[in-house]
Protein backbone atom coordinates (compact mmCIF):
# COMPACT_ATOMS: atom_id res chain seq x y z
CA UNK A 1 0.00 0.00 0.00
CA UNK A 2 0.82 3.80 -0.83
CA UNK A 3 1.46 4.98 2.81
CA UNK A 4 3.71 1.86 3.94
CA UNK A 5 6.22 3.40 0.71
CA UNK A 6 8.42 4.84 3.35
CA UNK A 7 8.55 1.85 5.75
CA UNK A 8 9.39 0.04 2.61
CA UNK A 9 12.12 2.29 1.70
CA UNK A 10 13.51 2.62 5.24
CA UNK A 11 13.74 -1.27 5.28
CA UNK A 12 15.13 -1.61 2.10
CA UNK A 13 18.12 0.60 3.17
CA UNK A 14 18.46 -0.85 6.63
CA UNK A 15 18.52 -4.28 4.75
CA UNK A 16 21.27 -3.74 2.17
CA UNK A 17 23.60 -0.96 4.04
CA UNK A 18 23.21 1.85 1.58
CA UNK A 19 21.30 4.52 0.11
CA UNK A 20 22.81 3.94 -3.49
CA UNK A 21 21.93 0.80 -3.47
CA UNK A 22 18.83 0.97 -1.97
CA UNK A 23 17.28 3.41 -4.12
CA UNK A 24 18.40 1.22 -7.40
CA UNK A 25 16.22 -1.58 -5.84
CA UNK A 26 13.38 0.99 -5.19
CA UNK A 27 14.02 2.58 -8.16
CA UNK A 28 14.36 5.93 -7.24
CA UNK A 29 17.07 8.60 -7.32
CA UNK A 30 19.67 8.36 -4.27
CA UNK A 31 18.73 12.06 -3.61
CA UNK A 32 15.10 11.61 -3.61
CA UNK A 33 15.68 8.35 -0.70
CA UNK A 34 18.35 10.87 1.56
CA UNK A 35 15.26 13.17 1.83
CA UNK A 36 12.69 11.00 2.74
CA UNK A 37 15.26 9.24 5.08
CA UNK A 38 16.13 13.12 6.00
CA UNK A 39 12.74 13.44 6.76
CA UNK A 40 12.09 10.31 8.68
CA UNK A 41 14.88 11.31 11.17
CA UNK A 42 13.38 14.98 11.75
CA UNK A 43 9.67 13.52 12.65
CA UNK A 44 11.01 11.05 15.13
CA UNK A 45 13.73 14.11 16.71
CA UNK A 46 16.79 12.08 16.14
CA UNK A 47 19.13 10.08 13.85
CA UNK A 48 18.18 6.45 13.20
CA UNK A 49 21.17 5.70 10.35
CA UNK A 50 25.11 6.38 11.51
CA UNK A 51 26.64 7.60 8.53
CA UNK A 52 29.95 4.99 7.84
CA UNK A 53 32.76 4.93 5.13
CA UNK A 54 30.32 2.22 3.32
CA UNK A 55 27.40 3.42 3.61
CA UNK A 56 25.15 3.64 6.46
CA UNK A 57 24.02 1.32 9.47
CA UNK A 58 21.18 1.54 12.24
CA UNK A 59 21.84 2.98 15.66
CA UNK A 60 20.20 2.09 18.56
CA UNK A 61 17.31 3.81 18.18
CA UNK A 62 17.14 2.60 14.50
CA UNK A 63 17.67 -1.45 15.66
CA UNK A 64 14.30 -0.15 17.50
CA UNK A 65 12.55 1.09 15.06
CA UNK A 66 13.31 -0.81 12.31
CA UNK A 67 11.87 -3.79 14.34
CA UNK A 68 8.73 -2.01 14.89
CA UNK A 69 8.44 -0.78 10.83
CA UNK A 70 9.00 -4.24 10.01
CA UNK A 71 6.23 -5.96 12.43
CA UNK A 72 4.05 -3.20 11.08
CA UNK A 73 4.97 -4.59 7.14
CA UNK A 74 4.31 -7.96 8.60
CA UNK A 75 1.43 -7.57 10.25
CA UNK A 76 -0.19 -5.77 6.86
CA UNK A 77 0.60 -8.50 4.73
CA UNK A 78 -1.34 -11.08 7.26
CA UNK A 79 -4.25 -8.99 7.09
CA UNK A 80 -4.00 -8.43 3.09
CA UNK A 81 -3.93 -12.68 3.25
CA UNK A 82 -6.50 -12.78 5.23
CA UNK A 83 -8.49 -10.23 3.43
CA UNK A 84 -7.77 -12.33 -0.20
CA UNK A 85 -8.90 -15.44 1.64
CA UNK A 86 -12.62 -14.32 2.72
CA UNK A 87 -12.90 -13.49 -0.70
CA UNK A 88 -11.91 -16.91 -2.24
CA UNK A 89 -8.88 -15.19 -3.81
CA UNK A 90 -5.98 -17.91 -2.57
CA UNK A 91 -3.39 -15.32 -3.00
CA UNK A 92 -0.31 -14.64 -0.39
CA UNK A 93 3.03 -14.93 0.05
CA UNK A 94 4.95 -17.25 2.23
CA UNK A 95 8.99 -16.34 2.94
CA UNK A 96 11.08 -19.60 4.55
CA UNK A 97 14.63 -19.42 5.80
CA UNK A 98 15.36 -23.43 5.13
CA UNK A 99 19.07 -25.10 5.84
CA UNK A 100 20.83 -25.88 2.47
CA UNK A 101 20.33 -30.20 3.04
CA UNK A 102 16.84 -29.23 2.44
CA UNK A 103 16.61 -27.56 -0.06
CA UNK A 104 17.06 -30.44 -2.93
CA UNK A 105 13.90 -32.44 -2.43
CA UNK A 106 12.34 -31.62 0.27
CA UNK A 107 11.61 -27.64 0.29
CA UNK A 108 11.05 -28.04 -4.24
CA UNK A 109 8.35 -30.85 -3.66
CA UNK A 110 6.40 -29.29 -1.31
CA UNK A 111 6.36 -26.10 -2.89
CA UNK A 112 5.35 -27.45 -6.18
CA UNK A 113 2.49 -29.47 -4.25
CA UNK A 114 1.09 -26.22 -2.36
CA UNK A 115 1.67 -23.88 -5.77
CA UNK A 116 -0.81 -26.73 -7.75
CA UNK A 117 -3.55 -26.31 -5.39
CA UNK A 118 -2.65 -22.46 -4.84
CA UNK A 119 -0.88 -20.67 -7.64
CA UNK A 120 -1.47 -17.35 -7.07
CA UNK A 121 0.64 -17.93 -3.84
CA UNK A 122 4.55 -16.77 -4.21
CA UNK A 123 7.28 -17.94 -2.66
CA UNK A 124 10.84 -16.47 -1.54
CA UNK A 125 13.58 -18.82 -0.09
CA UNK A 126 16.33 -17.88 1.71
CA UNK A 127 19.48 -20.41 2.89
CA UNK A 128 20.02 -20.36 7.01
CA UNK A 129 22.31 -22.18 9.30
CA UNK A 130 21.26 -23.30 12.63
CA UNK A 131 22.48 -20.31 14.11
CA UNK A 132 20.51 -17.81 11.96
CA UNK A 133 16.82 -19.13 11.67
CA UNK A 134 15.64 -17.41 14.61
CA UNK A 135 16.75 -14.17 13.72
CA UNK A 136 15.44 -14.70 10.19
CA UNK A 137 12.31 -14.97 11.79
CA UNK A 138 13.03 -12.07 14.46
CA UNK A 139 13.75 -9.66 11.51
CA UNK A 140 10.49 -11.00 9.28
CA UNK A 141 12.21 -11.60 6.72
CA UNK A 142 11.09 -15.26 6.79
CA UNK A 143 8.00 -16.22 8.08
CA UNK A 144 8.78 -19.53 8.72
CA UNK A 145 12.42 -21.98 8.81
CA UNK A 146 12.69 -25.39 7.70
CA UNK A 147 15.64 -26.09 9.36
CA UNK A 148 18.15 -29.17 10.92
CA UNK A 149 19.05 -29.20 14.20
CA UNK A 150 18.41 -24.84 15.14
CA UNK A 151 20.36 -23.27 17.82
CA UNK A 152 18.03 -23.18 21.08
CA UNK A 153 15.93 -20.19 21.33
CA UNK A 154 13.28 -19.19 23.40
CA UNK A 155 11.99 -16.87 20.11
CA UNK A 156 11.58 -20.31 18.35
CA UNK A 157 8.16 -21.85 18.51
CA UNK A 158 8.76 -25.51 16.90
CA UNK A 159 5.62 -26.34 14.99
CA UNK A 160 6.82 -29.56 13.93
CA UNK A 161 9.67 -32.16 14.33
CA UNK A 162 10.69 -35.10 12.13
CA UNK A 163 13.67 -37.45 13.08
CA UNK A 164 15.90 -37.76 10.26
CA UNK A 165 18.87 -39.82 9.96
CA UNK A 166 22.14 -39.00 8.68
CA UNK A 167 23.57 -41.13 5.51
CA UNK A 168 26.73 -41.02 4.32
CA UNK A 169 27.21 -40.75 0.61
CA UNK A 170 30.18 -41.63 -1.82
CA UNK A 171 31.25 -42.78 -5.17
CA UNK A 172 29.61 -46.24 -5.75
CA UNK A 173 33.01 -47.79 -7.21
CA UNK A 174 34.30 -46.61 -3.40
CA UNK A 175 35.14 -49.46 -0.90
CA UNK A 176 32.43 -48.23 1.57
CA UNK A 177 29.75 -49.30 -0.99
CA UNK A 178 27.67 -52.21 0.34
CA UNK A 179 24.28 -52.68 1.98
CA UNK A 180 22.92 -51.90 5.45
CA UNK A 181 24.26 -49.57 8.14
CA UNK A 182 27.93 -48.07 8.11
CA UNK A 183 29.67 -47.33 11.03
CA UNK A 184 30.98 -43.91 11.47
CA UNK A 185 34.41 -45.07 12.32
CA UNK A 186 34.83 -46.63 8.88
CA UNK A 187 33.91 -43.34 7.11
CA UNK A 188 36.47 -41.22 9.20
CA UNK A 189 39.26 -43.49 7.80
CA UNK A 190 38.97 -41.49 4.68
CA UNK A 191 38.63 -37.87 3.58
CA UNK A 192 35.63 -35.90 3.84
CA UNK A 193 33.78 -33.26 2.11
CA UNK A 194 31.84 -31.74 4.64
CA UNK A 195 29.22 -28.78 5.01
CA UNK A 196 30.91 -25.70 7.27
CA UNK A 197 30.18 -25.46 11.24
CA UNK A 198 26.87 -23.33 10.93
CA UNK A 199 25.26 -26.84 9.66
CA UNK A 200 23.14 -29.01 11.55
CA UNK A 201 24.65 -32.52 10.18
CA UNK A 202 28.19 -31.13 10.75
CA UNK A 203 27.25 -29.83 14.15
CA UNK A 204 26.42 -33.28 14.83
CA UNK A 205 29.16 -34.95 13.05
CA UNK A 206 31.46 -32.73 15.00
CA UNK A 207 29.61 -34.11 18.83
CA UNK A 208 30.00 -38.00 17.82
CA UNK A 209 33.32 -37.00 16.94
CA UNK A 210 34.19 -35.14 19.91
CA UNK A 211 32.38 -37.60 22.12
CA UNK A 212 34.95 -40.66 20.67
CA UNK A 213 38.06 -38.74 20.62
CA UNK A 214 38.19 -38.79 16.92
CA UNK A 215 38.67 -36.38 14.26
CA UNK A 216 37.49 -35.42 11.01
CA UNK A 217 39.64 -35.35 8.30
CA UNK A 218 37.96 -32.58 6.35
CA UNK A 219 39.52 -32.21 2.57
CA UNK A 220 36.97 -29.81 1.31
CA UNK A 221 34.31 -27.76 3.36
CA UNK A 222 31.10 -26.01 1.33
CA UNK A 223 27.78 -24.52 2.49
CA UNK A 224 26.51 -25.97 -0.85
CA UNK A 225 25.65 -29.67 -0.67
CA UNK A 226 25.37 -30.13 -4.74
CA UNK A 227 28.65 -29.23 -4.86
CA UNK A 228 29.09 -32.08 -1.91
CA UNK A 229 27.80 -34.26 -4.16
CA UNK A 230 29.61 -33.72 -7.08
CA UNK A 231 33.03 -33.77 -5.43
CA UNK A 232 32.56 -36.99 -4.06
CA UNK A 233 31.22 -38.25 -7.61
CA UNK A 234 34.51 -39.38 -9.03
CA UNK A 235 36.80 -39.14 -6.11
CA UNK A 236 37.36 -41.37 -2.81
CA UNK A 237 35.58 -38.12 -0.51
CA UNK A 238 33.12 -38.88 1.83
CA UNK A 239 30.34 -36.84 2.39
CA UNK A 240 26.60 -37.18 4.30
CA UNK A 241 23.35 -36.42 3.91
CA UNK A 242 20.15 -36.69 5.18
CA UNK A 243 17.10 -39.39 4.40
CA UNK A 244 14.64 -36.87 3.70
CA UNK A 245 16.69 -35.65 0.47
CA UNK A 246 17.25 -39.63 -0.72
CA UNK A 247 14.39 -39.56 -3.28
CA UNK A 248 14.33 -42.11 -6.49
CA UNK A 249 14.83 -38.91 -8.66
CA UNK A 250 17.62 -37.60 -6.50
CA UNK A 251 19.32 -40.76 -6.74
CA UNK A 252 22.33 -41.17 -9.34
CA UNK A 253 24.14 -44.84 -10.23
CA UNK A 254 27.51 -43.13 -9.86
CA UNK A 255 26.58 -42.16 -6.35
CA UNK A 256 25.76 -44.95 -3.50
CA UNK A 257 24.23 -44.14 0.16
CA UNK A 258 24.51 -46.06 3.16
CA UNK A 259 22.74 -45.21 6.80
CA UNK A 260 25.07 -44.16 9.97
CA UNK A 261 24.70 -46.37 12.80
CA UNK A 262 22.45 -44.87 15.45
CA UNK A 263 25.28 -46.29 17.94
CA UNK A 264 27.14 -43.54 16.37
CA UNK A 265 25.15 -40.81 15.67
CA UNK A 266 21.41 -40.79 16.94
CA UNK A 267 18.54 -39.35 14.81
CA UNK A 268 18.91 -35.80 14.33
CA UNK A 269 15.58 -33.11 14.29
CA UNK A 270 14.34 -31.18 11.81
CA UNK A 271 12.34 -28.73 12.66
CA UNK A 272 9.35 -26.25 11.63
CA UNK A 273 8.92 -23.16 13.17
CA UNK A 274 8.03 -19.39 13.51
CA UNK A 275 8.46 -16.65 15.71
CA UNK A 276 7.07 -17.18 18.69
CA UNK A 277 3.44 -15.71 19.36
CA UNK A 278 3.52 -14.34 15.69
CA UNK A 279 0.00 -14.46 13.67
CA UNK A 280 1.38 -15.89 10.33
CA UNK A 281 -0.18 -14.61 7.36
CA UNK A 282 -2.93 -16.73 5.78
CA UNK A 283 -0.97 -18.53 2.82
CA UNK A 284 2.21 -19.03 5.96
CA UNK A 285 -0.15 -20.67 7.97
CA UNK A 286 -2.03 -22.98 4.90
CA UNK A 287 1.89 -24.19 3.87
CA UNK A 288 2.59 -24.80 7.27
CA UNK A 289 -0.65 -26.93 7.67
CA UNK A 290 0.45 -28.94 4.26
CA UNK A 291 4.24 -29.57 6.20
CA UNK A 292 2.90 -30.74 9.14
CA UNK A 293 0.02 -33.53 7.58
CA UNK A 294 2.94 -34.23 5.42
CA UNK A 295 5.89 -35.11 7.76
CA UNK A 296 3.78 -35.65 11.50
CA UNK A 297 4.18 -38.92 11.03
CA UNK A 298 7.95 -39.00 10.25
Amino acid sequence: MRYQLPLKYLDTVARVGSIRKAADQLAITASALNRRIIAMEEDLGLPIFDRVAKGVQLNAAGELFIHHIRSQLADMERVKSQIHDLQGVRRGHVSIACSQALMVTMLPTEIHKYQQEHPEVTFSVKVCTRHTAISDLESFSADLAVVFEPESSAGFQSRLCVPKQLYAQFSASHELNGEGTLRLRDCLNWPLALPTKSNGIRYLLEQSAASSSSSLNVSIESDNFHLLRQVCENSNLVSFTLDTELSAHNRSQSMSYRPIDLRDIQLGMLHVGQLKDRHLPVAAAKFLDQLEQNYQDG
